[in-house]
């Protein structure tokens, strides 16, 4: 398979290059990324010599470096996305510009070049909050915020090509995804980070958001999944099955790491916070899929990971991110 991932140097995209190459020996990975801030080529230190892989620097809203790229591809895998609900807030245009644009420049070019498979990787934040319950593939996509509203368009557009065009499209929709070479704005490895060094945890109203969270390997295992056996123009969610509080496990990251309780500051909430998310997942156990990280596991590991990789984010922790975190939670690091 020769398999394009766009986004590969990011969180996700990172973890899904190393998971392919670790479980098939047929793969040929082709890596577009643009490498905005949460792009970074660290994530991928020790396979850029494999011969299955190659790095292209470029925009997903490119049409030339897009029709070039996935030309003979067999397979596209559409990770390239902002994707942090607070950069959304303050500076939508981005979102739109890379989640919605850039999808349809990607999806342009698989139904010019007849790809065989094209997967649209997605999340559960645009099915928005529910109370009770869990959301099927199904129910009504409901977005609270400009990254999840971007997201949702971009489903839409990938559904529209297969009906309209009959592009041989999939998605999947993910719940909050957590482990290695996660960029440290997202509450887990962010939190991680300012604990080691003993800086304050900014948690968000009451800290009572209730997310399900999923470790990134079993995310990568899903897709995997879904881009060789699901059914073209379906969605698959993948989910932990993992429903935690922001404070609950703000607490256990202080305990895995030792560190006191007087850490946490309550910080005031962000815009059209969801209050809760839950998926269910069951359509893509049809296909013989089920996590295999327990969360108190994956998140151990998560922990053990940053602690011995300091100088992968102190790097981060600098420029662009100390201005973010300044402008965001109205402190210096």
């Amino acid at each position: 398979m020769r398999l394009v991932v766009t986004g590969g140097a990011g969180f996700i995209g990172s973890n899904f290059v190393r998971y392919m190459l670790a479980e098939h020996e047929d793969v040929h990975i082709v890596n577009l990324d643009k490498l905005t801030y949460a792009g970074n080529l660290e994530n991928l230190r020790g396979i850029e010599d494999d011969p299955r892989y190659n790095f292209v620097h470029g925009d997903i809203c490119d049409a030339v470096i897009v029709g070039k790229t996935l030309r003979g591809a067999d397979a596209v895998v559409n990770f390239a996305a902002e994707t942090h609900v607070d950069r959304s807030i303050s500076g939508p245009q981005d979102f739109i510009s890379t989640d919605v644009l850039g999808t349809h420049t990607l999806l342009e070019a698989v139904r010019r070049l007849e790809i065989p498979r094209y997967l649209q990787i997605s999340t559960d934040e645009v099915y928005g909050s529910i109370e009770e319950g869990a959301f099927t593939e199904e129910s009504d996509l409901d977005p609270s915020s400009p990254y999840s509203a971007s997201k949702a368009g971009a489903d839409l557009l990938v559904l529209a090509y297969h009906r309209t065009f009959g592009t041989p499209v999939l998605i999947t929709r993910s719940s909050i995804n957590y482990g290695p070479y996660q960029y440290p704005e997202k509450i887990v490895p962010l939190f991680i980070a300012n604990a080691i060094d003993d800086l304050q945890l900014p948690v968000y109203g009451d800290g009572l958001n209730v997310r399900d969270w999923l470790y990134v390997d079993d995310n990568c295992a899903g897709i995997d999944l879904v881009l060789r056996d699901g059914v073209p123009g379906h969605v698959y969610n993948i989910g932990g099955g993992n429903e935690v509080q922001n404070l609950t496990i703000t607490h256990r990251i202080l305990e895995l790491l030792g560190k006191s309780g007087e850490l946490i500051r309550y910080v005031t909430d962000r815009p059209g916070h969801d209050r809760r998310y839950a998926i269910d997942c069951s359509k893509l156990g049809g296909l013989g899929w089920a996590p295999q990280v327990p969360f108190e596991a994956g998140l151990a590991r998560t922990v053990e990971w940053y602690a011995s990789h300091p100088e992968w984010w102190r790097t981060i922790k600098s420029g662009e991110w100390r201005e973010y975190y300044a402008r965001q939670y109205g402190g210096t690091v």
